[in-house]
C-alpha cells in the first residue's frame, strides 16, 4: 500500500501547478495584507495581484471550465474584501482564502445545479496552465506524461465531491494535510482517508483503461 500511494502521488504531482502565490515574500505579503485590512484599496489590489493565479487555477480544477473558473474567482476576491476586517493578522492568510475559495465553488456549483468536474488536459494545456511536459528533443518521453496527464485528469472526475477538493488541495495545490483539514473545518484523519480513498480510485481506473488498451 505505501508503494501505491507514492506511485499516486507522484502522477498527480504532475498535475501541480507552482505553489508561489505571486512574487512577494511572506513579510513583504504580510504587510500588503495588514494595509490592505486597514482599508487600503491599493493594498488589496497587490493582494488581489500576488493571489489571482493561485485562485484562479484552484477554482478552475473544482468547477471544470474557464468561464466559471472566472466567476468564482471574481466572487472570491469581493468576498475577501467584504470579510477581510475579520481576519485576523495572527492567521495564515493564504489558508483563510483556501476557505473562501472553497466555498464560493460550492455555491457556484449548487446554484448551476451540475457535478463538478475538471477541465479537460487538452484544453489546460492549450491554455498554457500546465507545466512544460518533457523536453522536445525526447518526443516519446513528452508523449507518454502527456498520456498519463490526461488520463489522471479523466480520474480525477470520478471522486465524490469531498475527495476530490481533498485531493486538489493536497497532490495538486500542495497544502499539507493539516492545511487541508483546516481549510475543509475537518480532521485529519478525515483527510487522509478521504485523500487515501481518491488515490486508491485513480489508481483502479488508470489500471481498467491500462487493461484495456493493452
Amino acid at each position: 500500500m505505501p508503494g501505491e500511494v507514492a506511485e499516486i502521488a507522484l502522477m498527480t504531482e504532475g498535475l501541480r501547478l507552482s505553489e508561489t502565490p505571486g512574487h512577494a515574500a511572506d513579510s513583504t505579503l504580510a504587510a500588503i495584507v495588514e494595509r490592505a485590512k486597514q482599508g487600503d484599496i491599493g493594498a488589496f489590489e497587490q493582494v488581489i495581484d500576488c493571489y489571482q493565479r493561485k485562485v484562479m487555477t484552484t477554482a478552475w480544477r473544482m468547477l471544470g471550465n474557464q468561464e466559471d473558473a472566472r466567476d468564482a474567482a471574481q466572487e472570491v476576491f469581493l468576498r475577501a474584501y467584504r470579510y477581510l476586517g475579520g481576519f485576523k493578522l495572527d492567521q495564515d492568510f493564504g489558508g483563510w482564502l483556501y476557505r473562501i475559495i472553497v466555498n464560493v465553488c460550492r455555491d457556484h456549483a449548487r446554484k448551476r445545479g451540475s457535478p463538478h468536474r475538471f477541465a479537460s488536459f487538452e484544453g489546460e494545456r492549450e491554455a498554457g496552465t500546465f507545466e512544460s511536459l518533457a523536453s522536445d528533443e525526447d518526443v516519446e518521453a513528452n508523449a507518454i506524461k502527456s498520456q498519463q496527464r490526461a488520463l489522471i485528469v479523466e480520474a480525477l472526475d470520478t471522486l465524490s465531491a469531498k475527495e476530490r477538493t481533498a485531493l486538489v488541495l493536497r497532490d495538486l495545490e500542495g497544502l499539507s494535510t493539516e492545511e487541508v483539514a483546516r481549510v475543509l473545518g475537518s480532521s485529519q484523519t478525515t483527510v487522509r482517508s478521504q485523500i487515501s480513498s481518491a488515490r486508491a480510485k485513480i489508481k483502479q481506473y488508470r489500471d481498467r483503461v491500462t487493461r484495456r488498451r493493452g
